[in-house]
Order: C-alpha cells, then structure tokens, then sequence
C-alpha cells in the first residue's frame, strides 16, 4: 500500500511543481507528468533487480567508456588528417554506442558472470543426500518440482571424491550422485545450472544453508539435519524423506492386514513383517509366524523422525 501512496504523489506532485517553478502553461504540466512516468518506471525496474545486477550494468558502461577512451586517444594520435575531422564530428555517436554495447553485453552474459539466471524462476537447491538417493529424477520427471534445480560446484567436487574413494559403498553413492546429476542436466522437464558460489561456513551443511538463503532459494535432500539448520536460517527444505512419509498408506490401530512375517524380532516371539511402502510392522507373539502370510491387527502406532513403526498382534 505505501507503495502505491507514492506513486500517486508522484504523480500529482510533478505537474504541479513544474507548472509553479517552471512555467505556468500546459507543457510544464505534460512534462512534469511524463517526469513523474519516469520515476515510477525508473522505481518499478529497479526494484525488480537485485543488486549484482545494477553493478554488473555499471561495470558494462565503464568498460564501454573506457573502450571509446582508448579509441578516441588512437584515433586522435595515430590517425591520419581526415580522421580526426570525421571523429570530432561523430565521437558522441560512438561514446553512446560502445555505453550501450557494454551495459546490454554484460546484463546479457550476468548469467555467466553470476552463475545462475534469478529472473522470474524459482530456485531449488540439490544436496548430496538427494543426488545420491536420485529420487529427485522421478519428482522433476512427473513435474512435482518445478523452476531451476540448483547443483552447488561444492556438492559435486565433493560427490566427485567419494567416487574416487577406496571404500567400494562410498565409491558406489559417489558415483551414483553423480550419474543423477547428470541425468538432471539431460531432463527436458526442468532447468538446471550449476553455481560455483561458496559461502564460508564450518561444515557442509550450513554452507549449503547460506548458499540457499543468499540465492532465497528452497533445498531439496534426505537430511534431517538439514531441516534443523534451515529453520534457524528461515530457509525452506524439501526433505524426500518426508515427502514419502506423509505419501504413506494411513494405518489406523483397529484395522486389520494381511502381513508377511520375514524374521524373528528383538524381543521374545516377536516378528518383523513390512508393508509395501517399507513401513516396518513388530507383531507380537507372530515368531511362529515366520515364513508365512499372517492376518494381524494394529494396536499402536510409533510416528519416528526416521519414519513410522507399526506395532500389531496375530489375531
């Protein structure tokens, strides 16, 4: 709303202050309206852009400046005597060319010059955990996740050491981290761009946190404790391992099932049986039940941050 009570005053007050300071006719109106136009747009452009923008515009006007310094110095001096007649006349042609030119090839290569486009996209950072896990290709496939998917250089040099580690289940994740992003690059569904940005943190994860509160960007993993960090930092985080908890069939104690008993539990004639969705189920007294497919009843449900447990009697 204050927004809006400045751009009416703007509005209003340019007429009025060119028609009394100015001169009082209806062109000191007219262009005191088309000052207060200017203002407004001016307002409403730089408003959309972020800051790394107008310095990246400003470096291109001074390279294009300094670029008409050193030619109109070589022109002045090393030319020969018709030259400088036609330069003196067109010079400020040039100057406003070469300006142009470095402002509009800059803002047009700020992508490169930054690392990631922001324009009108929403941002998704992909953690290590979610690139090894690779459930991401199937989100991004089915366009659950839209916008930019976001690969950190930190993430993957660090994906890229795992896969060249001695432990063969290290080297597996690492390689595995690595055949996902690239499967993302290939994906026709989403964008992806790579940042080499690396804020200064103690560990991975907060890194990874500071990274997405510079960018105002979500992160997509499998750490919870990704979760914690994030929440102090007022970062969102799209934990996988949450979304396929909350995807879980809903199991109400009362409710029979037809259950699988795999092995024997921890304690004394308890058996393990899981649901489709891995869930995991103790039955009591279900040991004897090994091997075979059991009718059970659900008498209590364990909600975990890991996940849910189901616990059950034979019936």
């Amino acid at each position: 709303m204050p927004i809006w009570i400045f751009r009416l005053s703007t509005l209003i007050a340019f007429p009025f202050l060119t028609y009394d300071f100015i001169d009082k006719d209806p062109l000191s109106l007219a262009a005191g309206l088309l000052c207060g136009l200017i203002v407004i747009i001016a307002e409403a452009v730089f408003k959309r852009l972020r800051l790394i923008k107008i310095m990246i515009a400003c470096s291109g006007f001074l390279l294009g400046w300094l670029l008409f310094v050193f030619i109109d110095y070589a022109v002045l001096n090393f030319a020969g005597q018709s030259a400088p007649g036609w330069w003196l006349e067109h010079a400020q042609y040039v100057k406003l060319g070469l300006v142009i030119f470095g402002v509009l090839a800059c803002l047009f290569k700020s992508r490169d010059l930054e690392g990631l486009s922001y324009k009108g996209r929403h941002l998704k950072i992909a953690d290590m955990t979610a690139l090894m896990d690779g459930r991401i290709i199937d989100l991004c496939e089915i366009n659950f996740l839209s916008g930019i998917i976001v690969l950190p250089v930190f993430v993957l040099e660090q994906l890229n050491k795992m896969a060249a580690s001695k432990d063969p289940l290290e080297r597996a994740k690492g390689r595995r981290g690595l055949d996902v992003a690239a499967r993302l690059q290939e994906l026709k569904e989403i964008t992806v761009r790579v940042t080499s940005k690396t804020p200064k943190a103690q560990d991975e994860t907060e890194r990874l946190v500071k990274l997405a509160k510079s960018f105002d960007a979500e992160i997509v993993t499998l750490d919870f404790n990704v979760n914690k960090i994030g929440a102090l930092y007022d970062v969102v985080v799209l934990n996988i391992a949450d979304l396929a908890t909350a995807l879980k069939p809903v199991v109400l104690p009362g409710e029979s099932m037809s259950l699988f008993i795999m092995k024997d539990g921890k304690e004394k004639e308890q058996g393990i049986g899981y649901l489709d969705d891995g869930t995991m189920v103790v039955v009591e007294e279900g040991r004897r039940h090994i091997g075979k497919r059991t009718e059970v009843a659900v008498y209590s449900i364990l909600q975990t941050p890991s996940g849910r447990m189901i616990f059950a009697k034979v019936k």
